[in-house]
């Protein structure tokens, strides 16, 4: 397949970007990256329009939500300005969880989704457990599955598919943000079936099984990639 990427990276971080799109080209597959925020209203009407340039009407076969910035901060502490504001709260729902509404109508409406293509949006165990001043993102990832749920019926006579995954403990950089992240690393070790940690890999393998032709009755759930490490919690 041919990717459509949207990413955010300064200087430092952009030759992770150009790593990816040079891994696409490659594997002699198109790549049209835009370095711009993927929660910025302009922004996403830009890839829109490109985006139906680019695949002359077609649908998307795949749209992967995976927004991953919020604010790491207890709700309630002994100094005030150490806890979630009201403004911090409210931006990490609308970046992690509800611009996921916002790509899909503003997709939809270019027919860029239609039957057999698949959304998936990234959730985590963190959804309905709680770890100190995961609060907020806690709370994104809830809405963000209640969101996939509303969108899979409402979609479903649409053809699209939309599903969540779960992905096991994974080490990432967005994950090594997250305080105690070092503890969260080693017991998702020790607690996994599989002896091992989640990879992006898996996650990935996962996209592409679900993608394929047939996998679109899957629709409107939280779907694990972990291994089985969510059940022995």
């Amino acid at each position: 397949m041919g990717i459509i990427g949207v990413h955010l990276d300064r200087k430092a971080t952009l030759p992770a970007a150009e790593a990816v799109i040079a891994d696409v080209e490659a594997a002699g597959a198109p790549a049209h990256f835009f370095n711009v925020n993927a929660a910025d209203d302009d922004k996403r009407a830009l890839v829109c329009a490109r985006a139906r340039e680019l695949l002359g009407g077609r649908p998307l076969r795949v749209l992967m939500h995976s927004l991953a910035f919020g604010t790491l901060r207890p709700f309630v502490g002994s100094d005030p300005a150490e806890q979630t504001s009201k403004a911090q709260l409210e931006m990490t729902l609308d970046v992690m969880a509800h611009s996921l509404v916002y790509w899909v109508q503003d997709l939809y409406a270019a027919g860029l989704l239609g039957r057999d293509s698949r959304v998936f949006a990234m959730t985590s165990a963190g959804g309905r457990r709680v770890w100190p001043a995961y609060g907020a993102v806690s709370a994104a990832k809830a809405a963000l599955e209640s969101h996939v749920r509303q969108l899979a019926v409402e979609l479903g006579t649409a053809g699209v598919a939309v599903n969540a995954l779960r992905a096991g403990v994974t080490d990432t950089p967005a994950l090594r943000k997250i305080p105690g992240a070092e503890t969260l690393l080693a017991e998702a070790r020790r607690r996994n079936p599989g002896g091992r940690l989640t990879t992006p890999e898996d996650v990935a393998a996962a996209v592409a099984v679900l993608a394929l032709p047939g996998a679109g009755w899957i629709t409107g759930n939280v779907i694990g990639v972990d291994g089985g490490e969510d059940v022995t919690a």
